[in-house]
């Protein structure tokens, strides 16, 4: 998950033999550029780079002005006023040239695409570069479209899964497809080899992923509170209350739908009756509204994502951690 990978997470895992993985959604080609460097100063072995390849929702003024008036007194707590406009702080790698350009200078073994699909030249440009390409799915049609575009792998995201949802367009129905009937689904169905993701957080869970014919397993709550990570103290606790036993689906945040845990600022969002402004110009405020809380000592405003798995959280080094799936994965008391 963007904001709590780093490159020292990154690199510990895949030195243990999984494949370690990066964000870089929420920078620019300078801080990716650092990051993926960061990694390769620890780690000699294939790593994955994640972009966001979201088309940005038009701004409305009127929508925006609305959003930000029922922001105000939420700033007004901490003393802060809420930004006096709002701006797409993400650059989609759909017109990112910067980004394109260093991920085929840097060729990382792994690249993936969450949201949707870069265009033709995109995806030709890093497979021709040796980058392997994955693309995060929540439903049948969108793994055929990744498979129709050249895509070597889906990741089969299902409705448990801690952060951004997937889903290509958000304003479209969502099935709601839970983990282990999306990855049989697409396993049968869309051509390409599935990866399993979505409230997998121990070895039972990756070999019942196996079992249903998914190549591989991606887990991001399971790492969140490994002290590689950049989750803060109040993360971490969060994750051992009973919030994690009822983490929600918000779009309040950034605009987006996003699994995670509940929060004063969840629990806004669920009674603001108001339409956000779209994403990414939502988050522009949220992270506004975050900053100002924590910096008055507040983290009941903290985008703290996580899944549905989330009680079963273990904190431990990270190479401990890929041990510990291995170990699970291959033993025979897959009950305990």
């Amino acid at each position: 998950m963007a904001g709590v990978s780093t490159p020292e997470l990154a690199a510990v895992v895949s030195n243990a033999g999984a494949l370690g993985s990066i964000g870089v959604a929420a920078t620019d080609a300078d801080g990716a550029r650092k990051m993926i460097a960061g990694v390769r100063d620890l780690c000699a072995r294939p790593f994955n780079v994640n972009v966001f390849v979201h088309r940005t929702t038009e701004q409305d003024i009127s929508r925006e002005t609305a959003w930000l008036a029922a922001m105000t007194p939420l700033f007004s707590k901490f003393g802060a006023t809420p930004p006096s406009a709002l701006r797409p702080i993400y650059k989609s790698f759909i017109e990112d040239d910067e980004m394109l350009a260093l991920l085929i200078e840097t060729a990382p073994a792994v690249v993936s695409f969450h949201f949707g699909l870069p265009d033709a030249a995109r995806i030709g440009a890093l497979k021709a570069a040796g980058c392997l390409l994955l693309a995060t799915a929540t439903n049948l049609d969108e793994a055929v479209a990744a498979a129709n575009a050249g895509i070597d792998a889906v990741v089969a995201q299902g409705w448990e899964a801690g952060g951004h949802r997937g889903v290509f367009d958000p304003a479209a129905p969502d099935g709601r497809l839970g983990t282990m009937a999306l990855t049989r689904l697409l396993v049968q169905r869309c051509g390409l080899p599935v990866i399993a993701a979505g409230g997998i957080m121990d070895g039972q869970g990756i070999r019942a992923a196996l079992d249903l014919g998914a190549i591989a397993a991606q887990l991001g709550t399971a790492f969140v509170a490994c002290p590689e990570s950049s989750a803060d103290a109040a993360y971490r606790e969060a994750l051992t209350g009973p919030a994690a036993m009822n983490t929600v689906m918000t779009s309040a945040i950034s605009g987006r739908p996003a699994r995670g845990l509940p929060n004063r600022f969840t629990q806004w969002g669920e009674t603001v009756g108001l339409s956000h402004p779209g994403y990414p110009m939502t988050y522009d405020a949220g992270k506004a509204l975050i900053a100002a809380a924590k910096a008055a000592g507040e983290t009941g405003y903290a985008a703290q994502w996580a899944g549905q798995g989330a009680p079963m959280s273990r904190s431990m080094p990270a190479a401990e951690l890929v041990a510990l799936l291995a170990t699970e994965m291959n033993s025979p008391h897959r009950g305990t």
